[in-house]
């Protein structure tokens, strides 16, 4: 009889297990930010701070007929952005970077979301969680892996990593993890953030990552 699959203590054995895993319980997971481009899918990356990807949807549809591209949402009226965002909070905040960033982007870049990590990350409102977002999905870079809370949460759980903040995760997850795997990896695992491996009680009975998962940090689960 084979012997039972087990957590390893040794990171890289663990990543090819957890990325094995989590690839074949979400082939095919995207991002969950709807969007026409890049562009559109920067502007609702940058909404998408300290707010759900749900809200930032039932948003974006009514911002984007409005302002479709960096042009529009440059030369928009500001109060008028902030009125189709407020429900996304810092609604202030939001419309000001968004339309700074629009206006680099006009000014610097013909309009176009460049396809470079620096030159993303000088546009306001812009990190580098967020370039990751726009480089991996729109155009298919890896650049890094996307570290919200969903992927900071599992990293931990999972025996990824021990250390505390995305930075530091995210650079544990690029040493262990193979460079082909970062952008996936990352739609996988807030997928599984939000199906199975809550915050508050993860549903590991139902879990099939659940026989290689140390359950770290975890107190109580289903």
């Amino acid at each position: 009889m084979p012997r039972k699959q087990q957590p390893s203590s040794d990171p890289r054995l663990q990543a090819r297990r957890v990325v094995k895993a989590l690839k074949g319980l979400y082939p095919d997971a995207e991002c969950a930010l709807d969007h026409n481009g890049p562009f559109q899918l920067l502007a609702a990356t940058i909404l998408s701070a300290q707010c759900t990807d749900v809200r930032v949807n039932l948003v974006t549809p009514g911002l984007f007929a409005r302002f479709p591209d960096a042009r529009a949402m440059a030369e928009a009226d500001r109060a008028e952005v902030e009125e189709l965002i407020r429900s996304t909070g810092f609604f202030r905040a939001k419309a000001k970077n968004l339309q700074a960033m629009a206006a680099r982007l006009v000014q610097e870049h013909g309009g176009e979301v460049p396809r470079d990590l620096d030159l993303l990350t000088a546009c306001a409102g812009v990190g580098r969680k967020t370039a990751n977002v726009v480089l991996g999905t729109a155009y298919g870079l890896a650049t890094g892996v996307v570290v919200d809370t969903h992927v900071k949460r599992l990293a931990v759980r999972l025996g990824l990593t021990t250390r505390k903040t995305p930075e530091q995760i995210e650079a544990d997850l690029m040493a262990i993890v193979p460079r082909s795997e970062w952008v996936a990896l990352s739609h996988r695992l807030i997928h599984h953030g939000r199906q199975l491996c809550l915050a508050r009680k993860p549903r590991c009975s139902r879990c099939p990552l659940e026989p290689i998962c140390p359950k770290i940090g975890v107190k109580s689960w289903e």
